[in-house]
């Protein structure tokens, strides 16, 4: 199986500007008094800390990885621009001497507070409810609503029949009328005859309507 290679663009330019950064960054180094190893150091030292503070911006958008990305970029920046000859290399000021000498510690502490921020997994998503299963529930029809009854139309009331008499009883109520006659001139009535007789009012009125 044969591997084929194709040069990409991206990268080629990746590789050189990289290597131009790295050697602007050693000459400043060199330049402000750090020989030997400690020249190479210092722009491998930078170049991590900017891909480092890169990787953790990819991974959570926190507000100390923007600092020390911001620190890196503008250490390379600043390198690069220095050696383009805005900057006497023979002799350096004082401050650039200063800033590369304390950029280790620098570098360190932004490299150890990277690599032990803490970073919040991918929430999971919370699982969706099930469904409940729907039950039929049966209702009770309402009733029907029963049939109007018409009222039944009133009856008329039967005539009460008269009661009848015992003939003992009418003779003493005859007697009892001749007497309230000689009285008084006047025929008795139900009234005074049922006062007299202590008898019911329908039984007075029936031995009235028999003396006359």
């Amino acid at each position: 199986m044969k591997l084929s290679i194709r040069p990409d663009a991206v990268l080629v330019q990746a590789v050189i500007a990289g290597a131009l950064s790295f050697a602007h960054l050693h000459d400043l180094a060199q330049a402000a008094g750090q020989t030997g190893w400690k020249a190479w150091a210092y722009p491998i030292s930078v170049d991590l800390l900017l891909v480092a503070a890169w990787r953790r911006l990819r991974a959570q958008r926190s507000r100390l990885a923007w600092c020390w990305f911001v620190v890196a970029l503008v250490a390379s920046l600043g390198a690069n621009i220095a050696t383009a000859g805005f900057l006497d290399m023979e002799h350096p000021p004082a401050l650039l001497r200063l800033g590369v000498a304390g950029w280790p510690a620098l570098a360190f502490l932004g490299g150890t507070l990277l690599a032990h921020q803490h970073t919040d997994p991918d929430p999971e998503p919370a699982p969706e409810p099930e469904p409940r299963p729907v039950v039929a529930v049966d209702r009770p029809e309402a009733p029907e609503p029963a049939p109007e009854v018409a009222e039944p139309e009133p009856v008329p009331a039967l005539p009460k029949a008269a009661p009848s008499v015992p003939p003992a009883l009418i003779d003493h109520a005859r007697k009892v009328a001749t007497d309230h006659r000689a009285r008084t001139g006047a025929e008795i009535d139900a009234a005074t005859l049922r006062a007299r007789l202590g008898v019911p009012e329908d039984l007075a009125g029936a031995i009235v309507a028999q003396l006359a």
